[in-house]
Formats: C-alpha cells, structure tokens, sequence
C-alpha cells in the first residue's frame, strides 16, 4: 500500500476480528496491533476496538490499566447474520415487504439452501416452509 493511501472501509475492522477470533484469550490493544502489523498506530487499533466496542461486536474486560477484547460474535457468518438483521431491523421499511424482496433477489440455490433451513426444527418453518 502507497503511504497516505486510505484503506477500503471495514478492511482493518475485519483485521482487528480476525485476530481476535484467531485469539484463545481475550487480546490487549498492544496483543492486538502486533496481531494484525502493518505498522499501525497503537491509537489507531485503539480506535477500532472501541468502534466495534460500540457496535456491540466485541467484549471488553477490565485487565488492570488496560481493557482485553475478546469477540462478541462467534464468526464472520455470525457477523453478518447479525448486520443483516440489524439493517432489516433499521429500515423503516415493513419487514414484510424487505423479506419478501430479498427472497425474490436470491438465485434458486440459495433459495433451496434457504428453504432447507427453515425446514429445521427449531426454525419456525414447520414442515411446508
């Protein structure tokens, strides 16, 4: 990367949550930033965690001076889940009518896959989902 150069949005979040997840116990910020190199700023993992913090993504737990991070969700599959309901949930829109075009935009194997699952007890789907 060019120095100055701006990374894509969400390039260094899903860096901090790939370390975490890779992590067996809960990480330091210093933990995390030598995890993730790259020569970033001890402020600007800082930054990051508490975003994702503030997202409700990851856990903070007091360590003495200082916080250790442990991930709130269990993968990037959790994550997303987690991103799609929140925008379903945000909106505005009747949810109806979101999920309905949702369905409609999937291709037929993901509509199979979709299917499937909630044909899963404990799904809500019954057994002529």
């Amino acid at each position: 990367m060019i120095s100055g150069e701006r990374r894509p949005a969400g390039e260094l979040e899903g860096a901090v949550l790939d370390a975490l997840w890779a992590a067996a116990e809960p990480m330091t910020v210093r933990e995390v930033q030598a995890a993730v190199g790259g020569g970033l700023a001890r402020t600007t993992i800082t930054t990051i965690l508490s975003r994702l913090h503030a997202k409700g993504v990851v856990r903070r737990t007091r360590t003495g001076r200082t916080y250790a991070y442990s991930p709130a969700v269990a993968d990037p599959a959790a994550l997303t889940a987690r991103r799609m309901l929140r925008e379903l949930d945000g909106s505005g829109i009747d949810r109806p009518t979101v999920l309905a075009r949702f369905v409609s935009d999937l291709d037929a194997d993901d509509e199979r896959l979709l299917r499937s699952l909630l044909r899963r007890p404990g799904h809500g789907g019954g057994a002529t989902a």
